[in-house]
This record gives C-alpha cells, sequence and structure tokens, in this order.
C-alpha cells in the first residue's frame, strides 16, 4: 500500500503538506527552497521538464548562443519563481565557485611554463558548467525536498533510500540551527571577541555539534521504533493536475532555445 495519500490543493491543511510551523511559518528548510514564491503550486512534473530540459540544452547546444540562452532563461525563472538575488548567489556560490578553478585550470598550460592557450575552451566549460548549475539550481531551490523525493519514488528509487535522503536533509537544518544556537551563546559570553577566541570557539562549537548529532539521531531512531516504522513515513501529497498549456509553453520555450542555437551554428 502506497504511503502517500492526496489531498485537494485549495483543501490542503496548514502544516501537512510543505513543512510549516508555527502557524503558518515555513521552516528552515523550505524557506531555502523558496517554496513561498510562485513556483510552489505548479506540479513537479513541469518544474522537471522545464529543468531538465533546459539541463539537456546546456548539454548538448553550442555555449554560444545556446549556453547563455539557458543560463538566463533559468536564472529568470528562479528569481521570478520567488527566490531572492541574495539568495541565489548564496547557494551558487560554492559551486560557481568550483567551476571557475575549473575554467582556469583549463585555460593555463604549465608546460614548459605558464601560458595562456586554452582561453575559448576555458569559456566554454565556464558557460555550459554555469548553465548546468543554474538549470539545477531552478528545480532545488523551487521545489521542497519532500516533494522531489515523492517523485523519485514515483520513478522506481526504493523508499527507504528517500526516506534516509529526506531524513539527512532535514537533519542539515536542525544542526545548522543547533550551531547558530550555540554561536550566539559563546557571542553572548564574549566568545569571538577577537580572533584567537573566535577561532578556540568554533572549535569546541564544532566539537560540540558531533555528540549532539549523535544524540538527536538516536532520539529520532528510538522514536520512529516506538510508533512502527517500516520504512516508509505515510505524507500528504496535494493534487495538482498537470496542465497541457503550461507543458506546450514549456516545450515551445525549449525548442525556440534549442532552434535559434542551431539557427546560428
Amino acid at each position: 500500500m502506497s504511503a502517500e495519500r492526496t489531498w485537494p490543493s485549495t483543501e490542503a491543511p496548514v502544516g501537512t503538506l510543505d513543512g510549516r510551523v508555527n502557524g503558518g511559518r515555513p521552516s528552515a528548510a523550505n524557506r531555502f527552497t523558496g517554496m513561498a514564491g510562485l513556483w510552489h503550486a505548479p506540479p513537479l512534473a513541469e518544474k522537471a521538464l522545464l529543468a531538465l530540459g533546459l539541463l539537456v540544452l546546456a548539454l548538448v547546444v553550442p555555449p554560444w548562443p545556446g549556453g547563455v540562452l539557458v543560463l538566463a532563461t533559468a536564472l529568470i525563472a528562479t528569481l521570478a519563481a520567488g527566490t531572492s538575488p541574495g539568495r541565489w548567489l548564496r547557494t551558487a556560490a560554492a559551486p560557481f565557485g568550483f567551476i571557475l578553478l575549473g575554467s582556469a585550470a583549463v585555460a593555463i598550460s604549465v608546460s614548459g611554463g605558464f601560458a595562456f592557450t586554452g582561453g575559448e575552451e576555458a569559456i566554454r566549460v565556464l558557460v555550459r558548467g554555469s548553465a548546468a548549475v543554474a538549470c539545477l539550481l531552478l528545480l532545488t531551490t523551487t521545489t521542497p525536498a519532500a516533494e522531489l523525493m515523492r517523485g523519485a519514488r514515483r520513478l522506481g528509487l526504493p523508499s527507504e533510500l528517500a526516506e534516509v535522503a529526506l531524513s539527512t536533509y532535514r537533519f542539515i537544518f536542525l544542526l545548522e540551527r543547533t550551531a547558530r544556537t550555540v554561536t550566539a551563546s559563546q557571542a553572548a559570553r564574549l566568545g569571538h571577541d577577537g580572533w584567537r577566541r573566535s577561532v578556540r570557539s568554533t572549535g569546541l562549537m564544532a566539537a560540540a555539534l558531533l555528540p549532539r548529532a549523535l544524540d538527536r539521531a538516536r532520539r529520532m531512531e528510538v522514536g520512529l521504533a516506538a510508533r512502527g516504522f517500516d520504512g516508509t513515513l505515510p505524507t500528504l501529497a496535494a493534487r495538482r493536475p498537470v496542465s497541457p498549456v503550461r507543458l506546450a509553453a514549456i516545450v515551445a520555450l525549449l525548442t525556440a532555445i534549442a532552434g535559434s542555437s542551431l539557427w546560428t551554428m
């Protein structure tokens, strides 16, 4: 029997579908996904079609103008969905940093001395990598993790793996909240007054975080076992019918980007 129950999207009770807490305030994990934006309502199939379709184009079409068009489309769609520019930049900083380092490694040759020999190839890597990351961020910052896992289960992912992935995702934000609480407590006691104290306080916080994480995991395991956990957790899922009009618009957009890219070849 499926562990997922459906609920009409217009009648879904607050707190059961999207991780809202305290009378409708989104949790930290769902604030990360920008779920209060415009794109929380469309079904996962439509968002996945756009994001993954753009990802395929980013890998297939030429970097100019195809890769640039894909990057711009993904960025505009993400911001239009309600994700703030600052949140997007913070999320994209790490992957873009790796892409920049990889592009620099491609551009610079060290055989027989430093030489800038791969500039054109480096630009290709930079554009393709940036476009691909923007496509993935389009999906991850507009879709709650629980919805992604439900979609993965429909595609055949074992429910045990889906639950482990979802629990790990949620646990990251629990640890982040704990770390922020410990850091604020240390700052109130002047634990970050000067770089020496900051280094020492950070080390103490990191040392205290692991036992707390293990304790939380043990309590979670005991709580789930007491509730008869059998590998799946029943959840409510809003019924959001796929719109043929939106699907046609997404396909038309992807076709237009691919056509404009191939036309300029």
